[in-house]
């Protein structure tokens, strides 16, 4: 299973908990003379504690994930730059240590 199709199961299912939510409190409210019942209220607490955690924590990780792969460009970088210098100093040391023929 591919990382988009993953994303659009959850997504999809936490739309659908909200919908579900919203139709169910309409007909509750229009169908039982303006009185929503106890357990409709239940059932809308679920459906936003479901969506709200599916769609909350599907943004924690990609913000982390992100700062994970920055993280690691960053120190990649570093390493790389590091490197180089070491080179450098080191092609510097060889021609100075070489005698030069006048």
């Amino acid at each position: 299973m591919t990382t988009h199709t993953k994303d659009l199961i959850t997504y999809s299912s936490a739309l659908a908990m909200l919908v579900s939510g919203i139709v169910l409190a309409f007909l509750s409210f229009f169908l039982n003379d303006y009185d929503i019942a106890d357990g409709v209220l239940v059932y809308i607490a679920q459906a936003l504690v479901y969506a709200g955690s599916i769609f909350g924590v599907a943004l924690y990780i990609k913000s982390k994930l992100v700062e994970f792969k920055s993280e690691m460009k960053r120190m990649i970088n570093e390493d790389e730059e590091n490197e180089d210098l070491k080179d450098l100093k080191d092609l510097n040391d060889l021609k100075s240590s070489t005698p030069h023929n006048q």
